[in-house]
């Protein structure tokens, strides 16, 4: 038995016959009486005297739509409740590179969509910081670099981006492929502290193995200002377009082998199926596909 039989049944009662019935819901006449028929076997008692000419309801049938007729309000009011606010509050952490980039906009699509929810983003930066500051629950979402690891299984991952990295050059550097910027210019360095910084310093070593870090930087932003000085060249993960723009710099293409890092959401399985961390995990879907293509 489905809803829809029920349906049929109270369409019966009040249309007077089956064919009226059958064209009230949108089907055939001998479809609303195999529906009857199903319901019959399933309540085992018959909801028509078909003893005379006309079909007429039973004293059943009627205690049928009675129950039902309760039944199905309730449903209806179900179905136009509405839905539970999204509010309260909500701690996210967001490494330094997506605050300026992502972070902008995904704030800006929680306060459109949900205004009630409070949203805290503490002064953090590096992913291993968010990730020990979402373990000691003293946050409740973390925008970050996922390990290469793959990171805890105790925690919920979900990816979001994966960013390539790229090599920046100032607009005037006559060599064209990596390995030549890199042989021909200094070597500006993303953070050898930070996974992201030491992946970017593998793939510079693979190219130039004895390449020298003149100067080392944490902040993407300050790198991109140093290389369009003609202070050096750098490979980090591809900045945000109008930064590049602004700047004027060059980017290079690593080619189909270049390394990746992957920028996910996490947090705790405790917290999985909260609202507020999805309505979140939904914003920042929405700002990364807002993202200029690079």
């Amino acid at each position: 038995m489905n809803l829809a039989m029920l349906v049929t049944l109270r369409t019966i009662l009040e249309q007077g016959s089956f064919t009226a019935a059958a064209a009230a819901v949108g089907c055939s006449p001998s479809a609303v009486s195999l529906q009857v028929k199903q319901l019959e076997q399933y309540f085992g008692k018959p909801l028509f005297d078909r003893s005379t000419r006309v079909v007429a309801p039973t004293a059943f049938a009627r205690e049928v739509m009675e129950a039902v007729g309760d039944f199905s309000h309730r449903l209806q009011m179900l179905r136009v409740r509405p839905a539970v606010e999204v509010a309260g509050r909500v701690r996210i952490g967001v490494i330094t590179s997506m605050q300026s980039d992502v972070l902008p906009r995904a704030l800006h699509v929680l306060r459109q969509r949900h205004p009630s929810l409070d949203v805290v983003v503490p002064p953090l930066n590096d992913s291993g910081e968010l990730m020990s500051e979402l373990k000691a629950a003293r946050l409740d979402l973390a925008l970050l670099v996922r390990p290469e690891s793959g990171g805890s299984r105790r925690l919920v991952w979900r990816e979001l981006h994966r960013q390539p990295y790229v090599l920046l050059a100032p607009p005037d550097a006559t060599a064209r492929t990596p390995r030549q910027l890199l042989e021909a210019c200094d070597w500006i360095g993303y953070d050898l502290s930070i996974p992201g910084g030491r992946v970017a310093a593998r793939y510079v070593r693979g190219q130039v193995p004895n390449a020298r870090c003149t100067l080392e930087l944490r902040s993407v932003d300050a790198i991109v200002a140093m290389v369009a000085q003609g202070l050096g060249v750098s490979v980090v993960p591809r900045p945000r377009r109008p930064l590049v723009d602004a700047y004027g710099v060059r980017e290079v293409s690593l080619g189909r082998r270049a390394p990746v890092r992957k920028l996910a959401l996490v947090w705790r399985s405790s917290d999985a199926g909260n609202r507020n961390l999805e309505a979140a995990a939904e914003a920042f879907a929405a700002a990364f596909d807002m993202r200029s293509p690079s």
